[in-house]
């Protein structure tokens, strides 16, 4: 752990709750209307607080903090969650259905603006695989969001993830540092999360007008968004990358 650094559950430290909350993301706003995470987001805090990850710095100020959820997974490609949406679904309902958990997923890595570019990232990715260890866990898995594929979203997924650096690393620096971290890569979720509103829906949120039916390229969208409006429908598919991180017990 690096000097002057403390990490924390929230279950240790219900305290720094309002601090976890309080770190802003980067995301477009869009993404904040997922009906799956948003009926489930909450619980994390209240039912899954040992597994909320609070990095502290100083006298207590959280500067980056991280989500998972325990899940049930049988190690098989075919069995993994379509995505985020429905591991989240998932890691609630086994609880509920007291089903025994086999894998932590990451959710979220966040870290505030005024930290970034201090490995803090890397430092919450290594705080949930022990997180994983220490509730008796196989492994963590990982619905990876690749920070710069909203740069390229005409390229389908399954081709981003092959790009690489002329050192053999993955090309988007996220994915880079899952692998420098041991993950290997298991498969893309192409519908990770999906998102639908009306039309004037997604003009408020994206700022833009969408005069007819079509898909379009949508900031901060990893690929285009489809708009019908007929039926007064924008879907957004958003694609991930599932990752494997194998724990030490």
């Amino acid at each position: 752990m690096r000097q002057g650094l403390s990490i924390f559950t929230l279950a240790e430290r219900p305290g720094l709750e309002a601090g976890v909350r309080s770190l802003p993301d980067t995301f477009p706003e869009f993404m904040h209307h997922d009906a799956v995470v948003r009926r489930y987001w909450d619980r994390l805090f209240t039912d899954f607080p040992g597994f909320q990850i609070a990095v502290c710095e100083g006298g207590g100020e959280v500067v980056a903090a991280g989500h998972c959820i325990p899940a049930f997974w049988d190690g098989t490609t075919e069995g993994l969650p379509a995505g985020l949406d429905e591991v989240l679904e998932r890691g609630a309902r086994d609880t509920e259905e007291e089903r025994d958990p086999t894998v932590v997923s990451a959710l979220l890595a966040i870290v505030g603006h005024a930290h970034r570019g201090r490995g803090l990232s890397s430092i919450v990715l290594v705080a949930m695989k022990s997180v994983a260890v220490e509730n008796g866990l196989g492994a963590m898995i990982a619905p990876v969001r690749p920070t710069l594929k909203e740069s390229y979203p005409l390229t389908p997924m399954e081709r981003y993830v092959r790009w690489k650096r002329a050192d053999g690393l993955p090309f988007d620096p996220w994915l880079r540092v899952h692998e420098r971290l041991g993950a290997k890569f298991l498969q893309v979720a192409p519908r990770s999360m999906v998102i639908t509103g009306s039309v004037t829906e997604w003009e408020e949120w994206t700022g833009m007008r969408f005069p007819e039916s079509g898909v379009y390229v949508v900031q901060g969208a990893l690929q285009p968004v489809v708009m019908d409006l007929e039926k007064d429908l924008g879907v957004y598919e958003e694609p991930n990358v599932w990752m494997y991180h194998p724990v030490e017990k």
